[in-house]
C-alpha cells in the first residue's frame, strides 16, 4: 500500500504524521531489502560526509587568514556554522527517518528532527537577509558603509539570528505537540502555521533580499558606467564590491531553489485538501536540505581568495608554518 500523509505546517516542519517508509518495500524480495536500506545510508551520509567537510574548509579559512575578516565573511561564517550543524545534526537524523523501512522510532525523535530543521533553515534565512543588507551598503552607500557595517553591528546581527531562530524551532515544536488538543483553535492554528509561518519565515525575507539586490544590481550598473572616471584604485574596489554581491546574489539564487518548493508544497497542499506520498515530502524535504552542502561550493567556484584558502588547508600548509598574513590571490 502506498504510504500517504495530509500535509500542514506542523506536519511538515515538526513531523507529527507517523514517521513512515520512504520505500515502499512492498513488491521487493527480504534479501533485497537490507541492500537497498544501505545504499540510502551511504547516499544520505555521504551528502552529510561532504556538507560537513565543505563547511568546515569556509569556517578555517576565515577564522585562520587574516585577510578574510570582514564584516560580509563573519556574516559568511556564520552561516557556513549552521549549515555545519545541518550537517552534523539534521543531516544525520533525517537520514535514519528516511530510511524507517530498516528501523522505527517514537514521534518525539521526530519532533527533535522538527526542531532543529526549523531553527537550522529560519537561521540560513535570516542571515542572508542579513548578507544582502551589508551588500546593500557595501555598494549602494560606499562611503557610509565602514561606520554603518562595523564589528559590533555584525554581531549583533548575529546574536538576533541565532536568539530569534531558536525560539522560532522551539515554538513550533510546541505548538505541534498542542495540535492534537487544539479543538476550536485549530482553524486559527492552521490558518497561522500554513499561511502567516511561511510568510514570515520565506516569503517575506525573499521579497526583502530580492529587492535589496535589484537595487544593488542597478547601483552596480550605474558604477559600471562611469568607472572610467574613477582612478584605476577605485575601480578595482568596485570590482571586487561587485563581484562579491554577484556571488552571494547567487549563493541567494541557490537558496530560493533548494527551499521554495518546500514552502509552496507547504502552503498550498492543505487548500486543495490533497495527500501526498511520504516520499514526494522526504524528497522535498532533501532538496532543501541540500542548500547547506551547495553553499562552499559555490564560495570556491567564484572567490579565487576562497579557493587558495581551501588548497592550503586541504595540502596541510598551513601546519608548516604561520600563513595567517600570507596573501591569498
Amino acid at each position: 500500500m502506498k504510504t500517504e500523509v495530509s500535509i500542514n505546517w506542523t506536519d511538515v516542519v515538526t513531523d507529527t504524521y507517523q514517521c513512515s517508509e520512504i520505500v515502499n518495500f512492498n513488491n521487493i524480495p527480504a534479501n533485497s531489502q537490507s541492500t537497498i536500506c544501505g545504499l540510502l545510508y551511504v547516499f544520505f551520509g555521504l551528502l552529510a560526509v561532504i556538507t560537513t567537510c565543505g563547511n568546515l574548509l569556509v569556517i578555517i579559512s576565515i577564522i585562520y587568514f587574516k585577510q578574510l575578516h570582514t564584516p560580509t565573511n563573519s556574516l559568511i561564517l556564520s552561516l557556513a556554522v549552521t549549515d555545519l550543524l545541518v550537517g552534523i545534526i539534521v543531516f544525520p537524523l533525517s537520514m535514519v527517518f528516511s530510511v524507517k523501512s530498516c528501523l522505527y522510532f517514537e514521534s518525539l525523535l521526530c519532533k527533535i528532527r522538527g526542531s532543529f530543521d526549523i531553527c537550522l533553515s529560519t537561521c540560513s534565512i535570516v542571515k542572508l537577509v542579513c548578507i544582502s543588507v551589508d551588500r546593500y551598503y557595501a555598494v549602494c552607500q560606499p562611503l557610509t558603509y565602514r561606520a554603518k557595517i562595523n564589528r559590533r553591528v555584525v554581531v549583533i546581527m548575529i546574536l538576533i539570528c541565532w536568539g530569534g531562530s531558536v525560539l522560532i524551532g522551539i515554538g513550533v515544536v510546541i505548538a505541534g505537540l498542542n495540535s492534537k488538543n487544539c479543538g476550536d483553535r485549530c482553524l486559527i492554528q492552521v490558518l497561522m502555521n500554513n499561511t502567516v509561518g511561511p510568510i514570515l519565515s520565506f516569503y517575506l525575507p525573499v521579497i526583502i533580499m530580492l529587492c535589496l539586490y535589484l537595487k544593488i544590481f542597478l547601483v552596480a550598473q550605474r558604477q559600471a558606467r562611469s568607472i572610467h572616471n574613477t582612478t584605476k584604485c577605485g575601480a578595482a574596489v568596485s570590482k571586487m564590491e561587485r563581484k562579491a554581491t554577484k556571488t552571494l546574489a547567487i549563493v541567494l539564487g541557490v537558496f530560493i531553489f533548494c527551499w521554495s518548493p518546500f514552502f509552496f508544497f507547504l502552503t498550498f497542499l492543505p487548500l486543495i485538501g490533497d495527500s501526498a506520498p511520504l516520499s514526494v515530502v522526504e524528497s522535498i524535504r532533501w532538496l532543501s536540505l541540500s542548500n547547506s552542502m551547495l553553499n562552499p561550493f559555490i564560495y570556491a567556484f567564484f572567490y579565487s581568495w576562497f579557493r587558495s584558502a581551501f588548497r592550503m588547508i586541504i595540502s596541510g600548509k598551513i601546519f608548516q608554518g604561520n600563513f595567517t598574513n600570507c596573501k591569498l590571490h
